[in-house]
């Protein structure tokens, strides 16, 4: 004998059931077959607003019946053909009619009893298990409806429908021997008391009516079939790399039930754990996958963790007092007085100097629990040996399930650290006595992240880790990450075990913003049609998403977007910058992000911001990594500007060759940013600190880069015939260096030799000895003297250009990921 229990989502409508039909047919052929079938999908939840609507005198609750009646009509028209369609049709139509009768008694007395509820809920499983029995003769596979009612038996405890559990093990297994049907077709959820009044079975009742038919005819199997392929290691949701958990033991999934797993319900196993019973998760959707097998003794494997459940709506209880020390009796007066309202503790811990208890449980009950409680302790309160009863909400619970936990060697561990690596706060933890559990109260907010991160600690075979970027600026920089990203992006994965997701872009006017991600090609498309990015909405957008290995890339220069970086990293998000501002801000500010990262767990990248792709501060940085003491540091900063001077010989006017280097995007959009030095001002302020040397830029002597000193105020055009009016001091300029055997350069360095180190930008004129003197184009360059390298170390390269700092910025991207 097997036992297939089908939910409401199985049997969610006309094409469902046929799937249904499938599998008993295919099932049926095997072996003897029991099975039991939930309501059609939502209609309990009807059922219960037509009670509630009748009691409120409310006649929508006629429209509601009719509305209910005619979806089980079109159900029957779409599977029973139309000459064997008149025994069902007459089957539903008294059950309506019943329906109709009951709620028209509740409309009259407003009032709705728990009796009333019960017989007007149990429709649902009557009508949905008639339709499939009919569908089922339709289709020539023979059966026998059994009514539920008439089997498994209940009596009132404390309030609750309690299964009588010998009469109505005795009840099914006369009924097996009666019926010689080899299919029987039962309703769950629905049971009757000692004077056959209608009852129901709660939360899961289907589940347990199918445990309770298992246990009574003591069959081989029971067939849980559900919407999702067996019980998994994760909310799949939440985690997208969730995967079947193929084989649990009948206390691991217990554990996994009681904190939040919805596959199945606690009082499901019990009816077959002492019978030994083995149950099986199956997807109605895809009836071949494998499904999980939860049993007595499970093939043992490697890793004996099974799975992360979490539950939410959670409130903590907190009693604190100095009273509490030594007096015996406080907690078992906490559980009374909470037992006696009907409060489930979910979680308990309890400090080692007996001074603090806190428990867990649900939230909705909350206001009740500290009523009670402060009304237990009335006495102690007013002598302040206890302070009243704290209450906390918006938490939820994880859980880490697996056998013998205690000997899961480093397994707390690894979980409270993934958590902490991802900037998710503990409030309280507690181990099951059972072993077979670790569980931790973290905020609501944060639990989708600590689901992800403590599944992919245990769970990532393969150690793929994903990547979130958001990207703010989407001009020449930011279209060339994308396009790289979109090029790049299999690569990565298969190399470096990292998917990146595009989750969200924004430039000046619009954002678009997904946590599944963008295929780069389509992303200007999609920009030009986004959101508003005013009051913020980006930012918020990115906080709230609250993800694991959130990055948020900066490609803009706006001091607006530099100044929200310390938000970002409050929220656990990594920062990816070519801005130069915030490396260059004043030294409190520059330190106050640096201490967020670490406060916060985040990472602060910046490689871009000098030297576009040039590694030049990853060098630096591992030169004082090293031990080694820099003395000096002479670098080319500015492309724009080597580019000029590199390019200018006369032939041409100093004026054209600049108004060259703007046409092809090498300058600013203003030339007299790059002339004035502002840009290179930044760019040294960032390598002496990260040489630590603490400047700011008023400790750099900027020498004037022109042979005059530029016009602010004036406008383009006016700066464009400034240059020309001083063509000739340009030409002599460049005439003497070259007749000298030299080359102009601007370059930014660094003396560390005195003990006030300070920073200087000057044109300056170099011979052929000198690492600069064949430096053409838009290249930069940086040499370094030090006691490691006493002929200077020297790095050259292409310091500008969209792709170079798009490449810059994707490998500080890929650098982030742990």
């Amino acid at each position: 004998m097997q036992i297939l229990k089908f939910g409401g989502k199985s049997v969610g409508d006309a094409e469902n059931i046929n799937k249904v039909v499938s599998i008993i047919n295919r099932a049926v052929k095997k072996d003897r077959t029991i099975v039991v079938a939930s309501a059609i999908s939502d209609t309990t939840d009807k059922l219960i607003d037509i009670g509630d609507a009748a009691a409120n005198g409310k006649d929508s609750y006629l429209y509601l019946i009719e509305e209910l009646q005619k979806r089980h009509n079109e159900i029957i028209r779409i599977l029973i053909p139309k000459d064997s369609r008149s025994k069902i049709q007459q089957t539903c139509d008294k059950l309506f009619i019943s329906l109709k009768d009951i709620t028209s008694g509740v409309y009259l007395l407003g009032e709705l009893t728990p009796r009333a509820l019960d017989k007007i809920v149990s429709h649902g499983e009557l009508l949905s298990t008639n339709i499939i029995s009919e569908t089922l003769i339709s289709r020539g596979i023979n059966n026998k409806w059994v009514d539920s009612r008439d089997l498994i038996k209940t009596e009132n405890v404390n309030g609750q429908n309690t299964v009588i559990s010998e009469k109505t093990k005795e009840n099914i297994n006369k009924m097996v021997d009666f019926v010689k049907a080899k299919l029987i077709i039962a309703p769950g959820f629905i049971s009757s008391n000692r004077e056959d009044r209608t009852t129901t079975l709660g939360r899961g009742g289907s589940d347990y009516t199918a445990a309770l038919f298992a246990e009574g005819c003591q069959a081989r199997v029971l067939e849980i079939w559900t919407d999702v392929t067996g019980m998994m290691t994760a909310d799949p949701r939440v985690v997208k790399e969730a995967r079947t958990i193929n084989n649990i033991s009948y206390k691991e999934a217990l554990e996994l039930s009681h904190f939040g797993a919805k596959v199945v319900y606690p009082p499901t196993i019990q009816p077959v754990v002492s019978s030994g019973i083995p149950i099986y998760v199956k997807n109605t959707f895809e009836p071949d996958a494998a499904g999980t097998l939860i049993e007595a003794n499970p093939p043992e494997v490697q890793n004996n963790i099974k799975g992360i459940s979490s539950s939410d709506s959670i409130a903590l209880l907190s009693m604190e007092g100095s009273g509490m020390v030594g007096v015996p009796g406080y907690s078992s007066r906490l559980f009374d007085a909470l037992s006696k309202k009907g409060i489930n503790i979910i979680l308990i811990t309890q400090a080692s100097s007996v001074h603090t208890m806190c428990v867990a449980i649900d939230e909705n009950v909350a206001d009740i629990a500290k009523e009670a409680v402060d009304e237990t302790f009335a006495y102690e309160i007013s002598l302040k040996r206890v302070n009243p009863l704290k209450v906390e909400k918006g938490f939820s619970i994880i859980s880490l399930v697996g056998a013998n936990m205690r000997n899961q060697t480093g397994a707390s561990g690894r979980m409270f650290e993934a958590l902490g690596r991802n900037n998710i706060n503990i409030r309280a933890i507690a181990q099951g006595s059972s072993e077979r559990n670790v569980s931790a109260v973290v905020n609501t907010d944060n639990i989708k992240k600590a689901l992800q991160s403590i599944h992919s600690e245990f769970f990532n075979i393969e150690k793929i880790s994903t990547v979130y970027v958001f990207l703010c600026g989407y001009g020449n920089v930011g279209k060339a990450l994308v396009k790289q990203i979109g090029n790049q992006c299999c690569y990565i994965k298969s190399k470096m075990n990292i998917n990146i997701i595009l989750a969200g872009i924004s430039n000046s006017h619009k954002y678009i913003f997904d946590k599944n991600g963008f295929i780069p090609k389509n992303v200007s498309a999609l920009l030009s049609e986004g959101l508003n990015t005013s009051d913020d909405c980006y930012f918020d957008a990115v906080c709230g998403a609250n993800i694991k290995n959130s990055v948020f890339v900066d490609c803009t220069s706006s001091q607006n977007i530099t100044a929200k970086y310390t938000r970002l990293i409050e929220n656990g998000i990594s920062i990816v910058t070519s801005n130069k501002i915030a490396g260059s801000s004043p030294i409190e500010e520059y330190l106050n992000i640096k201490t967020h990262c670490l406060n916060f767990g985040t990472s602060f990248k910046y490689e871009t911001t000098v030297g576009a792709a040039l590694p030049i501060i990853s060098v630096i940085r591992q030169i004082k990594n090293s031990g080694d003491n820099i003395h000096n540091i002479e670098a080319i900063l500015s492309g724009t500007l080597n580019y000029i001077f590199s390019v200018y010989d006369t032939t041409e006017p100093f004026a054209e060759v600049v108004k060259n280097a703007q046409k092809a995007g090498y300058t600013e959009p203003d030339p007299r940013t790059d002339l004035s030095g502002k840009d290179v001002f930044r760019k040294l302020v960032i390598l002496a600190r990260e040489a630590d040397i603490m400047i700011n830029m008023e400790d750099i002597d900027i020498q004037s880069i022109l042979p005059y000193k530029i016009n602010t105020e004036c406008n383009l055009e006016e700066f464009y015939n400034s240059l020309r009016q001083n063509e000739k001091t340009f030409c002599s300029l460049y005439k003497n260096a070259r007749e000298s055997g030299f080359s102009l350069r601007v370059i930014a360095s660094i003396d560390m030799s005195s003990t006030e180190a300070k920073g200087k930008i000057s044109l300056m004129k170099v011979n052929s000895t000198h690492p600069f003197y064949n430096l053409y184009g838009n290249d930069n360059a940086l040499s370094i003297i030090s006691d490691f390298y006493k002929s200077p170390l020297v790095i050259k390269g292409a310091g500008a250009g969209a792709e170079q700092t798009a490449s810059g910025i994707l490998n500080d991207i890929i650098s982030i990921i742990k």
